[in-house]
């Protein structure tokens, strides 16, 4: 178990970032500790206004926040229920059982892992000192928990993601601009003795990227036969140039003979390597790519180099990854039936077809506005020249109405007023 702790400058901060992550689904509330409601019966509001009412109660704290976060090996099931137990121990023994205290579980990562939110200000408005609460509580209660629940050690983590190793110091050799052997020397040295790999094929992945191949010669030929094996510089069309270089004169003897032994070896070791590369391919894939270069880009980002192996006629039959952060090689099938050439090309035609309809989809919504937009535009039109039709000039001089408000003053008919009859001429 790897805790990492941090101090954010409020309160609210550190709750939004992980309601944020429930609210997009990549995080679950699991527990809230010390409040009067269950954590599913508040909303981000109310659990702040938890904190908050304590945080009153010290105006002079500059710091009041508690943010920790608390990760396992992605070889680690853990369920709910185990890893409310973890975080409720580690509270207890960091000193923060008694405070309220927020669970989450995130997944949106390659291993499971579980934040947990408080505040340092107590039911009496002190404070509880933080100073250096990670190397003291902290990794004492990582460890008693780690004893306590057989959880895989801190230690063990960092050197499954980093196994000790120095970085490679190889660079792609360039035929003609490089000493050749020497250049061979150094990449082929580098290569054997940090990577984990179980078969040639797997060696010359790693040592392709670097424009070197470890070659054994046609079946046929003297050197296959005798069990040799000679190292060569690739040029930028992957064809052998330059002069070959023994196995044996290479200062780390990477010879046939040693290589078997170096393949026996690495079976373990690259049997507890396979988690990190599968959450690494799997968090790629979550990314739907629709092409296989698109794939390549993403991994290479996460410092991954794919190896595409192809027939005459061009047709992928298998691939072959290799995880330069964590010294790997694997086939794709050794991963998992998920991950072969097969099940991979299926997936990104699935992904490209899906794209392929989402754009036909907004294409006809859009098409089908415009011809709503067009049809409306006629149904105006229509109504304009119905319109004028009715009022044309002809109609409305031939109209019986009078009509006052378009006929000039002069050309209205004045009525003559009846001259009124004198009664005393009776």
């Amino acid at each position: 178990m790897v805790a990492k702790i941090t101090i954010p400058k409020s309160i609210d901060a550190a709750l939004n970032y992980n309601e944020k992550k429930v609210q997009k689904g990549k995080a679950i509330c699991l527990h809230a500790a010390n409040f009067l409601k269950d954590a599913k019966q508040m909303n981000f509001y109310q659990k702040l206004a938890g904190f908050e009412r304590l945080n009153s109660l010290n105006e002079r704290a500059t710091t009041k926040t508690l943010h920790v976060s608390l990760n396992f090996s992605p070889s680690e099931k853990l369920q709910d229920e185990k890893l409310l137990k973890i975080a409720e121990l580690y509270m207890n023994k960091i000193g923060f059982g008694e405070q309220p205290f927020v669970i989450y579980k995130h997944e949106d990562a390659g291993h499971p892992h579980i934040h947990i939110v408080s505040t340092t200000i107590k039911a009496d408005g002190s404070r509880i000192n933080t100073h250096n609460i990670g190397r003291n509580q902290s990794e004492k209660a990582r460890k008693e928990i780690e004893q306590q629940l057989g959880l895989i050690k801190a230690e063990r983590q960092t050197e499954l993601r980093n196994p000790g190793v120095k970085p490679v110091d190889a660079e792609k050799v360039i035929y003609g601009k490089h000493e050749t052997k020497r250049a061979i020397a150094n990449t082929v040295g580098a290569v054997f003795g940090q990577y984990k790999f179980t078969s040639l094929p797997e060696f010359n992945a790693a040592l392709k990227q670097f424009n070197v191949i470890a070659d054994r010669g046609k079946e046929e030929g003297r050197i296959y036969k005798r069990r040799g094996l000679v190292y060569r510089v690739l040029d930028t069309n992957g064809n052998k140039v330059g002069v070959p270089v023994k196995a044996s004169s290479i200062g780390c003897k990477p010879t046939l003979d040693n290589l078997e032994k170096k393949f026996e070896d690495s079976e373990a070791a690259k049997e507890t390597l396979k988690p990190f590369v599968k959450s690494k391919l799997d968090d790629c894939l979550s990314q739907s790519p629709s092409t296989m270069k698109e794939l390549m880009e993403h991994l290479r980002q996460k410092n991954i180099y794919i190896l595409l192996r192809q027939n005459a006629e061009g047709r992928l039959y298998g691939i072959t990854f290799v995880d330069n952060q964590n010294k790997v090689v694997f086939n794709g099938s050794d991963l998992g039936k998920g991950y072969s050439a097969a099940s991979l090309q299926i997936r990104l035609a699935t992904a490209n077809e899906n794209t392929i309809k989402q754009d036909e989809a907004k294409s006809g919504s859009s098409s089908g506005s415009i011809q709503k937009e067009i049809s409306h535009q006629k149904n105006q039109d229509k109504s304009i020249v119905t319109t004028s039709k009715i009022e044309s000039p002809l109609d409305v001089l031939l109209s019986t109405k009078e009509q006052y408000d378009n006929v000039p003053g002069s050309l209205i008919k004045k009525k003559r007023k009846k001259k009124k009859r004198n009664n005393n001429n009776f």
